[in-house]
């Protein structure tokens, strides 16, 4: 953020509560393996990729990663490459980065796009620590690989773009560039899905912002049904009494442009931009059900018109 060998059983019954008392049964095989989404960020966040800051060797290594994961589970290049090379400065020093963007067709509304994003780069070396930088944000990439995962079983209606922005620690670089120079018409981009920081939290909250300006999402988000595991909750828009969150990832980009947007993310905890925060700090059961909380939130998000 830049502010701040298990499976599901055979069937996942997700069950969601509408205003008219009635509850919606959903039957689902299994969604993605879950052992795969904890080893990736385990991957990610490790010492090899050298805490991930843009333009450096371990930044490299991440996108290779990336782009990997993405042909293995047949997310195609978005043009005739993964990869969106940009420059910007930065507090007096020149940068390179690369987005990493992948595409999935959908089935009905091709020339509709939800872009699902999370960002890659994080803090780097310091002062000889690695900051590995888990939560943040190895958590959102390793969840779109089980977005695709998820995809190749039940393939959405609106074509999806999974973006893996560059640049979000140095001012939201990646996503800016990306809105700016779009791949596809700004006007045929119907919502952003951002997830920044999803893997821990000790009251097993998330928070879902962006319903204050989105009637649908704010009843998809109000309908979710909660549990002891995970709890899903609108807020940090900006007129609630919390941190503003508005403008604190790479959704803002999106926002400012007018496109409808929901960021996924928890508090800022103890080991938030600290070299502490590792694999072994996050909460496995929190995230897996994070992620699943997610898809299922998007599957809503799909059937909605714009």
């Amino acid at each position: 953020m830049y502010t701040k060998a298990i499976y599901l059983s055979l069937f996942l019954l997700a069950p969601f509560f509408y205003s008219n008392g009635q509850t919606t049964t959903v039957e689902k095989t299994v969604l993605f393996n879950e052992t795969l989404l904890l080893q990736n960020l385990k991957i990610l966040s490790s010492d090899l990729y050298e805490g991930r800051r843009t333009g450096t060797k371990g930044a490299t290594r991440a996108k290779k990663f990336i782009i990997n994961e993405f042909s293995k589970l047949e997310v195609l290049p978005i043009n005739k490459t993964y990869e969106q090379h940009f420059s910007f400065r930065n507090q007096g020093e020149e940068y390179n980065g690369i987005n990493v963007l992948g595409l999935i067709k959908g089935t009905t509304l091709f020339n509709e796009y939800i872009v699902i994003s999370a960002h890659y780069d994080h803090e780097g070396i310091k002062k000889g620590d690695i900051y590995n930088g888990a939560d943040d944000n190895a958590s959102g990439i390793s969840a779109l690989f089980s977005f695709a995962e998820y995809f190749k079983k039940y393939p959405p209606k609106h074509s999806v773009i999974l973006a893996a922005f560059d640049g979000e620690e140095l001012g939201l670089q990646g996503s800016k560039y990306f809105v700016k120079h779009a791949i596809v018409p700004l006007k045929q981009i119907k919502t952003n899905i951002n997830l920044d920081m999803i893997s821990r939290s000790d009251e097993n909250e998330l928070f879902a912002v962006g319903t204050a300006f989105n009637k649908t999402f704010e009843f998809i988000i109000s309908n979710f049904k909660q549990s002891e595991k995970i709890k899903i909750l609108a807020g940090h828009d900006g007129d609630d009494g919390l941190e503003n969150w508005v403008f604190a990832s790479d959704h803002a980009p999106f926002h400012r442009k007018g496109i409808p947007f929901i960021y996924f993310g928890v508090f800022d905890h103890k080991d938030y931009h600290e070299p502490t925060d590792d694999f072994e700090n996050i909460h496995p059961e929190f995230y897996i059900e994070a992620v699943k909380g997610i898809i299922s939130i998007f599957e809503k998000i799909d059937k909605s018109k714009f």
